[in-house]
């Protein structure tokens, strides 16, 4: 009861805020929806956190590209300010198109006697960032239980606290999930990477709620990401295949006429092949884009039915009144983005395990 009289308190505060901050601004006008979605759900050279008097509030990164004039290292801020609205001109004829460009959208382009090349570009952006900050959490997450259990033997008493319920965690992914599916064998081999994808994805999902840095970035929602892990699932599942899973996929035991002369079930299996990890790669980076995307249009359209109308009472009572819902509906999102964040992690490491198990399928006699 306490913490709902608090949000009702908070949505007061913004219905009453949010007119006193438009009251001087043609808000209709000011409001870029597609701007404000791709603006967080893209990558970027730079970490923008919020704008103050109309300045945007930007953590600079470093930008690492090979041009024609040799290797260059510098600041994102040494390009102009924009929000994807014009190209940003920078230092040796370097610049960042413009996110409404069709060719290099928020890409690092070069001039060349008038033309646009693209260098090659290795620079940390905030998709990388967030990489560095969930591949150092994860090893904390991992590294602490495991130094524990080094240090004690089987018998020993359960650890309490961080390390206990990290310990719970992980041995509930690998016996409740990854063991089922491949066996006790397979769980010995594969485990390791199984693992490993369940908690970098999960972690990555819930950084990816967090408004600040070092979260807010959208890195299962890009798909070099997800793809990075459904390739090597791809790549494991099919290079450690048995005998018997390649003798189903090109002579599978069905009627001969669906095999010869033409090789109806043999294509169907092959093209399996390829079918699966791509289902794990756009799975996971589809609902992690789209959960980002509901929440920012629910934000979006406050702002939006503030400045519906010329008239200031219609103005303040359509905005006053879709702020209730939008708030509501953005608490209920985000709450179920965390749900989710959960189960794409663990599809994803299922499916991966069902996958790899179905590869080292053994001969069974009739």
């Amino acid at each position: 009861m306490k913490y709902c009289k608090q949000l009702l308190l908070l949505m007061l505060l913004f219905i009453a805020l949010v007119p006193a901050m438009g009251r001087d601004m043609n808000t209709k006008a000011k409001v870029d929806v597609e701007e404000i979605l791709w603006g967080h759900i893209k990558d970027s050279y730079e970490w923008h956190i919020t704008d103050i008097g109309g300045h945007p509030v930007v953590i600079h990164l470093p930008i690492i590209v090979k041009s024609s004039t040799g290797w260059h290292i510098f600041s994102s801020s040494e390009f102009a300010e924009g929000h994807g609205e014009s190209d940003r001109p920078g230092p040796y004829n370097l610049l960042i198109k413009n996110g409404k460009d069709k060719k290099n959208p928020n890409k690092i382009v070069e001039k060349i006697n008038g033309e646009e090349v693209a260098p090659f570009d290795i620079s940390i952006t905030k998709n990388v960032c967030t990489l560095f900050v969930d591949a150092i959490v994860l090893l904390l997450v991992i590294l602490i239980p495991a130094r524990w259990c080094k240090k004690h033997k089987a018998n020993d008493p359960a650890p309490s606290g961080f390390t206990g319920l990290m310990h719970m965690f992980i041995m509930n992914v690998h016996d409740d999930v990854i063991k089922p599916c491949m066996g006790e064998e397979d769980t010995r081999k594969y485990g390791p990477w199984l693992l490993t994808c369940f908690f970098f994805i999960f972690f990555a999902n819930l950084m990816g709620l967090v408004p600040f840095p070092p979260g807010g970035g959208n890195l299962t929602g890009n798909i070099a990401c997800t793809c990075f892990f459904g390739v090597c699932t791809f790549l494991i599942t099919n290079f450690t295949g048995s005998k018997e899973y390649w003798k189903e996929i090109f002579w599978p035991d069905v009627p001969v006429w669906m095999k010869f002369p033409v090789p109806l079930m043999p294509f169907i299996e092959l093209f399996g092949i390829f079918t699966k990890p791509l289902a794990l790669i756009i799975r996971l980076f589809a609902n992690m884009l789209a959960g980002h995307a509901i929440a920012l249009a629910f934000a979006a359209i406050i702002f939006i039915m503030f400045g519906i109308a010329d008239n200031a009472v219609v103005n303040w009572s359509a905005g006053s009144g879709i702020t209730v819902v939008s708030v509501l509906m953005s608490v209920f999102m985000m709450m179920l983005e965390v749900l989710v964040s959960y189960i794409q992690a663990l599809v994803f490491t299922m499916l991966s395990a069902v996958f790899i198990a179905q590869a080292h399928v053994k001969h069974h006699e009739a």
